[in-house]
């Protein structure tokens, strides 16, 4: 009797530590901390998106981005559709790129471009930058450079391609087109952009012929852009990915709604899985 007395014993311990487990799991899901839980130990939501034969942007895919939120210590980069691009490489016809209109906010919404080596330019002498995108607050004199004018289409992959995205020879690159500029922080630009823009840019220097697409992700009526949908396929398959890139600034906060920032020290982000 006293074994069977005994077992019931540790039984009745395991279940209680069972439901309290099942408890603390679902007060994180319903705060939101289980996502950066996950985050953190390198699990990241599974966002799926759907291949389309004349490239438009998966609206089921981008609602599921709307809804991620970086948490600090997170990676600043996810993978989407595991990291494959869902572009159709037989649509490369000639090089131009696809601009979408700006909405009914006047935000950037996507760009389509069709590369190759006859696009690459250098950064050196580019015009000045005029236009204001939504969100877009000015450096503050004398303090960390935090917001950039973020090209979509990076300059230096669209020379000799006009403003209207058209083949246009002699063309000095898409430095200042309002649908090709969205308020970006500098480290997603200077830093996690980079990564994928030098995939596409070398991949350029090759000699290959490429498709790459970027999205602007916002969240409901904000002005500043949450994230950055980016992907790219080469006619050959060499190059294939697929990311999504949050607009955050390590050691700031952003209010998404007006583009406005905080100082915020206990902001940072893990860098350690980010391509090379």
């Amino acid at each position: 009797m006293a074994r069977k007395r005994k077992t019931r014993v540790r039984k009745s311990q395991i279940g209680g530590v069972l439901a309290v487990i099942v408890i603390a799991l679902l007060g994180l899901y319903r705060t939101g901390a289980l996502d950066g839980v996950m985050d953190r130990v390198g699990i990241t939501q599974s966002i799926t998106a759907k291949t389309s034969g004349n490239n438009a942007v998966d609206q089921d895919a981008y609602k599921q981005l709307t809804q991620l939120t970086f948490s600090s210590g997170s990676a600043p980069v996810v993978q989407v559709n595991g990291g494959k691009s869902t572009l159709t490489a037989s649509t490369w016809q000639s090089s131009h790129i696809d601009y979408g209109n700006l909405d009914r906010l006047n935000r950037t919404t996507t760009a389509t471009a069709y590369l190759s080596k006859d696009n690459l330019g250098k950064s050196e002498g580019r015009p000045s930058q005029e236009w204001t995108p939504t969100g877009w607050h000015y450096n503050r004199s004398g303090q960390t450079e935090i917001y950039n004018r973020g090209h979509l289409i990076a300059y230096t992959l669209t020379f000799n391609i006009n403003s209207d995205g058209k083949h246009e020879q002699g063309a000095e690159g898409s430095s200042d087109n309002p649908k090709n500029l969205a308020t970006q922080s500098a480290y997603s630009n200077q830093v996690l952009m980079q990564i994928y823009e030098g995939k596409v840019r070398q991949a350029l220097v090759d000699g290959k012929q490429v498709i790459y697409q970027v999205t602007t992700v916002f969240r409901g009526d904000e002005l500043m852009p949450r994230g950055y949908w980016a992907q790219a396929i080469s006619t050959d398959g060499t190059v294939n990915f697929n990311v999504y890139i949050y607009n955050v600034q390590p050691g700031y906060q952003f209010n998404y709604t007006d583009g406005s920032a905080q100082a915020d020290s206990a902001m940072k982000v893990d860098e350690s899985g980010l391509d090379n």
